[in-house]
């Protein structure tokens, strides 16, 4: 079985929930996923950093997103990264600007200038990623990809696309046996 399909197989078994859910949007669905559930397991996070540097670009000098969802993703990757010679700076964007210290909203390593993923590990309308990827962009880095583990909602694509930036998951809501929900109403 391929370190895909592994990764496949652990999502559906320990991060994928059937029943009555309220999203984030508030809006209720049939099913549910806590890509955390596989992203913070030991045996899962090797999966998980090979699947998503699959998707980094060569040239991307930086992974990092909002956190919470962001930063399990990318530091694993990062440091899976590092053990092939390749090396990301991680990052986090605070979901508020720190009022001590330095301030501001990044936490980590960051310089502008840095071709920068933005991670997520799941993404319904991509909300997240597009708020970091500003916040980024505001720092001085440049945003060469959006990437999540999972696309439950199927329309961050073309949000993504409008803001002029690529979007790729590893896996969409139909890769887990479900139908695309909850994504972003679009003009």
């Amino acid at each position: 079985m391929s370190s895909r399909e592994q990764l496949r197989q652990h999502l559906l078994k320990h991060s994928v929930k059937t029943g009555d859910f309220v999203l984030k949007s508030g809006l209720r669905s049939s099913w549910f996923i806590d890509s955390k559930q596989t992203v913070c397991s030991p045996e899962a996070m090797v999966w998980v950093a090979d699947a998503i540097l699959g998707l980094v670009p060569e040239d991307a000098t930086a992974i990092g997103g909002l956190t919470m969802g962001a930063d399990p993703v990318s530091l694993v990757t990062a440091g899976v990264a590092a053990t092939k010679g390749r090396f990301l700076r991680a990052f986090s964007v605070r979901k508020e600007t720190k009022d001590h210290g330095p301030g501001g909203r990044i936490a980590g390593v960051l310089s502008p200038g840095d071709r920068v993923v933005i991670t997520e590990d799941t993404v319904t309308r991509g909300t997240s990623l597009l708020e970091a990827a500003h916040v980024v962009q505001e720092y001085g880095a440049e945003i060469v990809l959006l990437t999540a583990l999972v696309d439950r909602g199927g329309s961050v694509a073309e949000l993504a696309r409008r803001e002029g930036l690529p979007f790729k998951s590893v896996f969409s809501a139909p890769d887990l046996g479900f139908d695309y929900e909850g994504g972003a109403v679009l003009d």
